[in-house]
């Protein structure tokens, strides 16, 4: 399917699969297999040494994974992807295939807690140094970068409290620097955004969230925008050099413009192993079925939600940038024109006891960790998913004892209005 000739609502249902001429299956089936047969001992040498596409292993490559990558793909505008076990595998395996020991990173602070401790905990013992910066501060972002810097990485909407990033003003400065871009696009999705026309090099997805919007499967995908060049670019020396894996080949030179997902696959996840489930992959690609109907109604909810909270007495502040009053407005015209998303953060007056006490209140919310499910989910991010972070990391990414977030699904907006309501009041009895 042409990319260009068709709609995204139409690529959400139909990209990366043609029914097959054997068994004429009109949706992907499941290939719950873990390996394949070769046609000839010609033909498995040619895909060991990449000079031919093909099967080998489903930890390399799966087909039914490979309508999920195909289908992401064709809706961010990229000329590949690479999909795996869930998105803190691809966050990983992303920087592992830019960075190795003694490399830096420069990212965002306004970011997933359990991200800030990959980059900043995890990724340090292994070598490479991550800078957390405020993703605002465009002169922290240029001191930041040194010649050991490999990327810049940004959450387009950042968690928990929305954020909004100039994506064309990092791309800029990465360029600057000849190092790419990754934006984070979960919490958008190509949908409302897509990163890759504003100058970004990567686009990460947690397809554990929206994508799949069920709350019932994990996955992680890397969509490659073909338009970072390694060739003679010398902070890579890894796509310049001769791969010893695979007899000398050359990734910037013989690959071609998906050279980084080309190398992502046959280095990175061939030795991770991070792949991910084709059951899981099928999961995500029945709910992108209808991303191009759910998003809407996501953004409608949470605006509606967002502006009875503003108006209650008993909030503090609500960090949502649809809001007219947001700082980040000129950002929405330019990147969100269609909605900025579900997940937002408020703070209740009484702090961090009127919080708990909300989050024990509600009836309709469900208090869980994930988000960008159907249903409307509520947390403590001071105590759940950024409960790793020091006091200095809190306060940079902005998350205060008092601070709530919500992952506004899609149940009726009056009936989620109604609930916070009796909840609110509860906790302020």
């Amino acid at each position: 399917m042409n990319p260009n000739k068709y709609s995204m609502d139409t690529l959400a249902v139909r990209a990366g699969y043609t029914p097959d001429s054997d068994q004429h299956a009109a949706i992907p089936p499941i290939y719950q297999t873990n390996s394949y047969t070769f046609d000839s001992a010609e033909y498995a040498a040619n895909l060991f040494n990449l000079s031919q596409p093909g099967n080998i292993y489903t930890r390399l490559g799966n087909p039914t994974v490979a309508v999920l990558e195909e289908r992401l793909a064709a809706l961010d505008g990229g000329v590949a992807a690479v999909a795996m076990a869930s998105g803190h595998a691809i966050i990983f395996n992303t920087i592992l295939n830019l960075a190795q020991a003694g490399d830096e990173i420069v990212s965002s602070i306004c970011i997933y807690g359990g991200a800030i401790n990959l980059l900043g905990v995890t990724l340090r013992n292994l070598g490479i140094n991550v800078t957390f910066v405020d993703p605002d501060d465009f002169e922290a972002w240029e001191k930041a970068i040194t010649p050991k810097t490999k990327a810049l990485f940004v959450e387009v909407v950042g968690n928990p409290n929305a954020n909004v990033a100039d994506i064309s003003r990092l791309a800029e400065i990465a360029h600057s620097h000849n190092i790419p871009l990754i934006a984070d696009s979960t919490l958008t999705t190509p949908i409302l955004c897509r990163p890759l026309e504003h100058g970004a090099d990567y686009v990460i997805h947690s397809a554990t969230k929206y994508l799949c919007g069920h709350g019932n499967s994990m996955a992680g995908v890397v969509v490659d925008g073909g338009t970072f060049s390694f060739l003679g670019n010398d902070r890579f020396p890894q796509y310049n050099n001769p791969d010893k894996s695979y007899h000398g080949i050359r990734f910037a030179k013989d690959v071609g413009p998906a050279a980084f997902a080309v190398r992502l696959r046959t280095l990175c996840l061939r030795d991770t192993g991070a792949c991910l489930s084709p059951f899981n992959a099928f999961m995500v690609l029945t709910g992108m079925e209808t991303l191009h109907l759910r998003m809407p109604r996501h953004c409608e909810n949470a605006m509606a939600v967002a502006g009875f909270l503003q108006e209650s007495p008993h909030v503090e502040a609500v960090y949502y940038p649809g809001l007219p009053g947001s700082r980040y407005r000129e950002l929405v015209r330019k990147y969100l024109p269609d909605g900025t998303g579900s997940v937002f953060t408020f703070v209740m007056k009484g702090g961090r006891a009127a919080g708990a006490k909300l989050i024990d209140s509600v009836r309709l919310f469900q208090h869980v960790a994930n988000l960008g499910d159907n249903r409307s989910l509520i947390s403590h991010p001071a105590t759940t998913t950024h409960s790793q972070l020091s006091d200095e990391q809190l306060l940079a990414s902005g998350v205060t004892p008092g601070t709530v977030r919500l992952s506004v699904g899609i149940e009726g907006a009056a009936d989620l209005i109604a609930d916070l309501e009796q909840a609110i009041a509860t906790a302020v009895k």
